[in-house]
């Protein structure tokens, strides 16, 4: 896993900051995405990164999740 993702997501974590989390998650998926379109080339190092980031991304935004029943669904969404 990419050391420099887990420093980013543990910095906006230590800052709570979800909202930039979620930016980066946004891009990430898009990268994958277009990285799933490239022909000609075999992207499956490049898209297993990517794939690698979003899980670390992830796992952030699960730690910043306010406890069940604090927020109304449509609050943290």
């Amino acid at each position: 896993m990419s050391t420099a993702m887990q420093l980013i997501v543990a910095a906006y974590v230590r800052v709570r900051d979800r909202r930039s989390l979620a930016d980066l998650l946004a891009h990430r998926r898009k990268v994958l995405g277009e990285l799933q379109s490239v022909s000609g080339i075999n992207p499956a190092n490049a898209v297993q990164a990517i794939q690698d980031e979003i899980a670390i991304i992830e796992a952030g935004l699960d730690e910043l999740k306010p406890p069940p029943g604090s927020l109304p669904e449509n609050e943290w969404n």
